[in-house]
């Protein structure tokens, strides 16, 4: 597991229900980050990369999107192009564990809907939040909490908001660069997070699953 390099990995959407969508989608790597936004066909501004980036210490690549389904696109596209061509893992906090999650779900959910392919075959997984729960002495067990706790105390954060649930209502109205700072900011709490259990867990720690669909190019 060591040897390979951690993609961190985050979705925002419009709600919780099977009818909501996906808003953005976002990967962290050591190097940068590449974000896809859908804005459902609503206006934006031209110069959102730039401002965003002007934020930043480490880069982020946006690509907009006016629909959901040119943003699985987009994403399978970038995934099949560079994520599956290296050794990497994919790393999710609550994204899907033993018992639950959201983000793989979600996306499961309306890669159906528009049926569109899994883009993640063959990848290996792990879920950093069981980890902490597991082997760390915490008050918290949200994303944020638990990476303020551990790792960044008294510091400060791009993330516009204070909960992720004021991220659905900037995106109906508009304010894109404030959805996309705060999934930015969750994918690269989640790769802190997955170095740090790295650095004090043994691999024993670390439940990894294949995200290998039994059926594939159907």
């Amino acid at each position: 597991m060591s040897t390979l390099a951690t993609i961190a990995f985050d979705i925002e959407t419009t709600g919780f229900s099977t009818t909501d969508q996906l808003t953005v989608v976002g990967f962290d790597a050591e190097i940068g980050s590449r974000v896809f936004l859908n804005t459902d066909g609503s206006t934006w501004s031209k110069d959102i990369e730039q401002r965003i980036n002007e934020r930043l210490t480490r880069p982020v690549t946006l690509s907009v999107h006016d629909d959901e389904g040119t943003l699985l696109d987009a994403v399978k596209t970038f995934v099949d192009a560079t994520i599956a061509q290296r050794d990497v893992k994919l790393v999710a906090y609550n994204g899907e564990t033993w018992n639950g999650g959201f983000d793989l779900p979600f996306l499961r959910t309306r890669l159906s809907h528009h049926e569109r392919e899994w883009p993640f075959a063959e990848l290996p997984y792990i879920d950093v939040m069981e980890v902490f729960a597991a082997r760390f002495n915490t008050s918290e067990n949200s994303l944020t909490g638990v990476y303020e706790e551990l790792v960044a105390a008294g510091h400060g954060t791009v993330d516009p908001f204070a909960a992720s649930s004021e991220a659905v209502e900037a995106w109906q109205t508009g304010d894109f660069e404030a959805v996309v700072l705060h999934n930015v900011a969750d994918i690269r709490r989640t790769r802190a997070l997955m170095d740090v259990a790295e650095r004090y867990c043994s691999k024993s720690d670390f439940s990894m699953k294949s995200l290998d669909p039994v059926a594939t190019g159907k």
